[in-house]
């Protein structure tokens, strides 16, 4: 036991894939291991998420500097989590927890506190000599999951193309530097026969949609997350290109192929309705509902994400009620990967669907008990990533270890995406004929 305890924590600046500062821990035993994890980024972000902290300074890295929280982790927490031992995964979240002292974690920052939790849980793997994804898992953990790959993203945000991972296949909203309105549309190959096909059809569409894209003189430079940002006219061009993307690559929507998208309405939302800027449309909250509702009857979507603004609690449940016998109503700003938020949207049957940001809360065991208290009221369990990320490919582990079943980690471009894709496929490669695929999806069969 005594090779377990935590001897050492260090900490550096790395780059996201933004280009962005961000925080790199390192953890070691006494044992002579070593775990290490980063923080990732969100640039569409609730309002309710646990906070990320920056130095301010503008003469570098134009403000968006971290020296301020390596020097919060080295004064202020390893002190304090140096002797505990790395399998006490609790302890050492709680600790950290108590030491901020906030609800949000605006003492020290969520980008502070994730990647020291995350870094003990891989040193703790080490130690046990297994995968983190079987660490964390156990013997039960071998669903691979369905991806939600991002292929058109949508509006910008600082000039960022943000995506999703149901493979996303396009950029929008805050995403991407010409505009859709909403903030992705994601293909969801639900009927792949493992992961591994599940990759190949994704990648094939997106050839097929790029060359599209080509044809019709439209750019096929990407977003944050991989997906093409092209400059389309509407939503409903969009789809009309997936489809013909998913016949083009020899596959059928609606059996091999659904759609999926994220509306990331908080940021269409001001003066009590939702703006469609692009589309010169204004809706109600009634008229947003139904304006989604039509999207579900028109075309192969099985999930909406974020369908209404962030504290719009009650107008979820009323968007569930309409549409949640069909496809998954996924809760994301609303519920902030929070046990309390997650309660509420339970009571008021307000989602079917949560999506998991471990840098939304900012420990990993408030998230797993985020996703326990989700699968004991039968909500299905989305794990994603956020814009500004790093080849760290932790989400992927998560992802198989909890079962999930499904994953939204960006498009089949940018290696910063695809690292959790190739984790993935290497974890399939492993469990061999024990894996499964995306077995929550298969079963609810929302579609």
């Amino acid at each position: 036991m005594m090779d377990r305890v935590i001897e050492y924590v260090h900490t550096r600046q790395i780059l996201d894939s933004r280009g962005r500062p961000t925080v790199e821990v390192e953890v070691g035993s006494r044992g002579g291991r070593i775990g290490r994890a980063s923080a990732p980024s969100g640039a569409s972000t609730g309002s309710h998420e646990a906070c990320e902290i920056r130095d301010g300074d503008p003469d570098e890295y134009a403000g968006l500097g971290v020296g301020h929280v390596l020097r919060t982790i080295k004064e202020n927490i390893a002190p304090h989590i140096k002797g505990l031992d790395c399998m006490d995964q609790q302890d050492v979240d709680q600790l950290m927890v108590d030491l901020d002292g906030t609800p949000q974690k605006t003492r020290f920052g969520a980008n502070a506190i994730l990647p020291i939790s995350l870094a003990v849980s891989r040193l703790a793997a080490d130690h046990a000599e297994l995968p983190l994804y079987r660490y964390l898992g156990g013997v039960g953990a071998c669903d691979l999951p369905v991806p939600f790959v991002n292929v058109i993203n949508g509006w910008c945000v600082g000039g960022c193309v943000f995506r999703v991972l149901l493979f996303n296949f396009i950029n929008g909203g805050a995403h991407a530097s010409h505009a859709l309105d909403i903030q992705e549309l994601m293909i969801v190959p639900m009927g792949a026969k493992d992961f591994c096909h599940a990759m190949r059809m994704s990648c094939e569409i997106f050839y097929s949609l790029g060359e599209l894209l080509r044809s019709k003189n439209y750019s096929v430079n990407v977003g944050d997350e991989g997906g093409y940002a092209p400059a389309l006219s509407s939503i409903e061009e969009a789809f009309s290109l997936l489809s013909l993307a998913v016949k083009k690559a020899g596959y059928c929507e609606g059996e091999d192929i659904f759609f999926a998208c994220d509306i990331a309405a908080t940021e269409l939302y001001s003066d009590s309705c939702y703006h469609l800027k692009r589309e010169d449309k204004q809706f109600s909250r009634d008229e947003m509902i139904e304006y989604l509702a039509g999207l579900v009857k028109t075309y192969p979507l099985m999930s909406i994400e974020d369908g209404l603004e962030e504290n719009d609690i009650s107008g979820f449940a009323e968007l569930t009620k309409a549409c949640g016998d069909r496809v998954q109503i996924v809760g994301d700003d609303l519920t902030v990967t929070s046990e309390v938020r997650l309660k509420e949207a339970i009571e008021l049957s307000a989602i079917n669907t949560i999506l998991i940001k471990p840098n939304q809360i900012g420990t990993l065991s408030e998230t797993l008990r985020c996703i326990a208290l989700a699968k004991d009221h039968g909500i299905g369990v989305m794990i994603s990533h956020r814009s500004g990320e790093t080849e760290d490919p932790y989400i992927a582990d998560l992802a198989v270890a909890v079962n999930a079943g499904q994953i939204k980690t960006g498009s089949v471009s940018r290696t910063d995406r695809v690292s959790k894709y190739n984790r993935l496929l290497r974890i399939a490669e492993e469990l061999g004929g024990a894996a499964q695929y995306g077995t929550f999806l298969k079963n609810k069969r929302f579609t």
